[in-house]
């Protein structure tokens, strides 16, 4: 993947679009595919690496730490890392991951109300 210049007129505008529409502040914290059903996984509690993993057979071990690292650098999760062999990692919403639970709820409950209406998609996470 190649990177935007940090001074092109393309980040520039982005910069600008992030700084006024809440919308897309919210999109590029907890947008993609990935990042709101880790967010769900962890609704109910601190989950382990292994847990979240089996939870989401689907996403690669690649994605997966690639995505929460970057939920951690954004504040929503945390990692705790116990210093045992072998190693005992656990990651917990932050109070601003929390405050998401209505969002991510909503959205699932847009969800099943839509899968109603369209019996033909099948969703599972």
């Amino acid at each position: 993947m190649t990177k935007i210049k940090e001074s092109s007129t393309y980040n520039a505008n982005r910069e600008i679009v992030i700084q006024e529409c809440p919308v897309t502040y919210v999109m590029r914290k907890i947008g993609g595919h990935w990042k709101p059903i880790i967010l769900f996984h962890l609704l109910s509690g601190g989950k382990r690496y292994s847990e979240i993993r089996k939870a989401m057979p689907h996403i690669t071990e690649k994605m997966l730490i690639q995505h929460l690292k970057q939920l951690e650098t954004d504040n929503l999760l945390t990692r705790e890392a116990r210093p045992v062999v072998p190693p005992y990692v656990t990651y917990t919403l932050t109070e601003a991951g929390r405050e998401l639970e209505a969002v991510i709820n909503a959205m699932a409950a847009w969800a099943f109300k839509d899968m109603q209406r369209n019996p033909a998609l099948e969703v599972a996470c």
